[in-house]
């Protein structure tokens, strides 16, 4: 469990992000297309950090997690909006952004790492559906206990 301390400082990369796609202002179309991974051929990546705040709070989810879509997207609305992983932060469609994209991205891995290193948790990235999965997190059980696969995936 990462300390109140460094949730803090991860929080704070959380809010340096949002303020420089606000900055940026690309433009989202709300169509979905960010959390239907497998469909528009992305992956999300994310923290062992990031993974630990967005289970924290999220909505349930069911198991298995594929990589195919997010299981939190609703009717292209994202359930777990607060907790969201930088990946969500960051994504959008828009093709100007891109380049913008690409270098708040790379900023923020760069200060997550740094954050591994200071604290010496060692780093941990990958997809979504990897820490869904492995996550301890009880699913809520679905009629005759089948499960829903669902993901969250993000460039």
């Amino acid at each position: 469990m990462m300390s109140p301390e460094l949730r803090s400082r991860v929080e704070e990369v959380y809010r340096r992000v949002d303020t420089a796609v606000a900055e940026a202002g690309p433009r989202c179309d709300s169509s979905g297309r960010c959390c239907r991974f497998h469909e528009y051929d992305h992956t999300l990546f994310i923290s062992q950090f990031e993974a630990e705040i967005l289970l924290e709070t999220a909505p349930t989810y069911a198991k298995p997690v594929s990589g195919e879509f997010c299981p939190f997207q609703v009717n292209n609305i994202c359930t777990a909006r607060v907790e969201r992983p930088l990946g969500c932060r960051i994504y959008f469609c828009d093709p100007a952004y891109e380049p913008r994209q690409f270098d708040i991205t790379e900023d923020a891995i760069r200060s997550l790492k740094a954050l591994a290193d200071e604290y010496e948790t060692g780093w941990q990235y990958a997809p979504l559906h990897h820490f869904l999965n492995a996550s301890e997190r009880r699913d809520t059980p679905i009629a005759s206990d089948r499960r829903i696969a669902l993901p969250l995936v993000l460039v």
